[in-house]
């Protein structure tokens, strides 16, 4: 019997391994998450990411077709997993695990799919464990700006995630009467 109505598994192996800073990465750079280590590639379509001598991190990427909400236009859950992916990223590059703790999305211009635009990321202050980071989405070549967005992230040591196992371990053996 499932532990869930889903039937998730959790993966038998992190997809970060034993190291959260270096995590696998596409042929073109990009840190890849979980579900996107078996496919080589980023499946939102951050294309190339990079992080400037000014802190200010630069992804290229496209809106798959996949993603389509309205007509040639982006569902706005991409551009809200892009910003998180992105932003989320920041951390990352500067070589620190960080997870979101707050994301709050602009909406400025509908996003075209199959078209290239750029995010661009920076810090806007530290305060302790938490990174408040800022991006903006914008088309190119021509840089109109599509979206902004504005967030929150907390450090997190490597044993985050196990902490996370056991603390779901825990829920699913109080059961809540629906397994």
């Amino acid at each position: 019997m499932s532990r869930d109505p889903c039937h998730c598994k959790t993966p038998p192996e992190r997809w970060a391994g034993s190291d959260f800073q270096d995590p696998p990465r596409s042929e073109g750079g990009v840190a890849l998450c979980g579900a996107c280590r078996e496919r080589g590639v980023c499946r939102l379509g951050v294309i190339s990411e990079q992080l400037d001598k000014a802190g200010t991190a630069r992804f290229e990427l496209y809106c798959p077709a996949d993603q389509e909400g309205g007509p040639n236009v982006a569902h706005g859950g991409w551009t809200a997993a892009v910003f998180d992916e992105c932003l989320g990223h920041v951390p990352l590059l500067n070589g620190v695990l960080a997870v979101t703790a707050e994301l709050g999305v602009t909406f400025v211009k509908p996003v075209p799919i199959e078209r290239r635009v750029e995010v661009k990321a920076w810090v806007d202050r530290r305060e302790g464990s938490r990174w408040y980071i800022s991006g903006e989405m914008a088309l190119l070549p021509g840089r109109a700006l599509l979206a902004k967005a504005r967030g929150i992230w907390v450090t997190r040591d490597r044993a985050h995630f196990a902490r996370f196992d056991d603390w779901l371990a825990a829920q699913d053996a109080q059961g809540d009467g629906n397994t």
